[in-house]
């Protein structure tokens, strides 16, 4: 594995961590923002190992998924476009309070435990390409 492929993996990993500390904090749509954070990062890394260039400056993971040319399973699939939409929202906020609403304990908790199994898959890719 590339030494850049594993910084990206590293900082995912510390990103993955500091949802939960979020989450355990009540920080519910800052845990969320993390979760993306985490997986733009481990999709950058398998943007480095697969087209053995440095990734570009985006934050739109579904961009980075077909860039690296991957093909999640459906469900997968369909959690990255929902936390891609989320990127926004969370990251430019318009409304503190709405987002409060939005993305509860259960729904945050949700997101997490996505996130880690999309960071596993990505993960894997990697280890079999």
């Amino acid at each position: 594995m590339d030494q850049r492929t594993a910084e990206w993996l590293s900082q995912a990993e510390f990103d993955i961590e500091t949802a939960d500390y979020m989450f355990q904090g009540g920080r519910y749509f800052y845990a969320v923002f993390m979760c993306h954070m985490a997986l733009e990062k481990a999709l950058k890394a398998s943007y480095c190992e697969k087209l053995k260039d440095v990734p570009p400056k985006v934050h739109n993971l579904l961009y980075l998924i077909d860039k690296a040319n991957m093909n999640p399973p459906e469900k997968l699939g369909k959690f990255l476009v929902k936390l891609n939409e989320a990127n926004i929202a969370t990251r430019y906020p318009e409304s503190l309070e709405n987002l409060m609403k939005i993305y509860t304990k259960p729904i945050t908790f949700e997101i997490i435990t996505n996130t880690k199994e999309a960071f596993q898959w990505i993960r894997n890719q990697l280890s079999t390409s």
